[in-house]
């Protein structure tokens, strides 16, 4: 009979051993344990430059038809034109003028998604200064999508793209973009650009899985709309 019982226990422990891996795979993006690294955290980044008469300081992820603001200093009463390079051409996009304290702040709400080279120029009689001009930040307006999560019951296994699923692996899953292709994904002001590496999602009319890390990286916990962009691309 004490034989009996211990068998029992060891096959309830043995139960429970196995239980917890399903356990895990439901609930939010697990954390690194072990002796794996922990993915890199997203940024919520912030650029600027300078040149000796104007300053310009924006951030380097904004959403499409959403507002982006570009601050920083100039001499006091002058008018500076934030400019965007298309092609070849600098073209302003929104002016300011300095307040006496020589600060302004300028606003754009972002028309075309992709990676966008900015700078700050003062104007003159409505004519940009190009001696004036700061050197150019990058800037990427990303397009609003539905995304979720995956990763735990698939760990071990191999993506459409050839990786190994881990807890540590960052990416997104997309249905036709090619394996490797270089996304920025932004939530809630945090920014993390991440490969391709595998298909889907294909479910819940979301456009984009990430995987555990990245969904982890970006304190992204459940499905919800995230701003995305191919990166390198600008697109009407």
């Amino acid at each position: 009979m004490k034989s009996l019982k211990g068998r029992r226990l060891l096959l309830c422990a043995a139960a429970a051993a196995l239980a917890a891996p399903a356990a895990a795979a439901a609930g939010d993006p697990p954390s690194s344990g072990g002796v794996q690294a922990p993915p890199p955290p997203a940024t919520d980044s912030v650029v600027s430059t300078q040149s000796p008469q104007v300053s310009l300081t924006a951030r380097a992820g904004t959403m499409l038809r959403k507002v982006a603001r570009f601050r920083g200093s100039a001499p006091a009463g002058s008018t500076v034109a934030i400019e965007r390079l298309d092609g070849t051409t600098w073209v302003a996009v929104t002016t300011a003028t300095a307040a006496a304290d020589g600060s302004y702040v300028a606003a754009w709400r972002g028309d075309r998604v992709g990676e966008h080279r900015v700078r700050a120029v003062l104007a003159a009689s409505g004519q940009a200064v190009a001696a004036s001009a700061t050197p150019e930040l990058a800037v990427t307006v990303h397009r609003p999508a539905k995304a979720t999560w995956y990763g735990p019951r698939f760990y071990g296994r191999r993506t459409a793209c050839g990786q190994r699923m881990s807890r540590t692996l960052l990416g997104v899953a997309h249905r036709t973009l090619p394996c490797g292709t270089q996304v920025a994904v932004l939530y809630k002001g945090r920014r993390i650009t991440v490969p391709v590496v595998d298909r889907g999602p294909f479910a819940n009319g979301a456009h984009w899985d990430l995987t555990a890390a990245t969904a982890q990286a970006l304190r992204f916990e459940h499905t919800d709309r995230v701003g995305a962009v191919r990166v390198a691309s600008a697109q009407p």
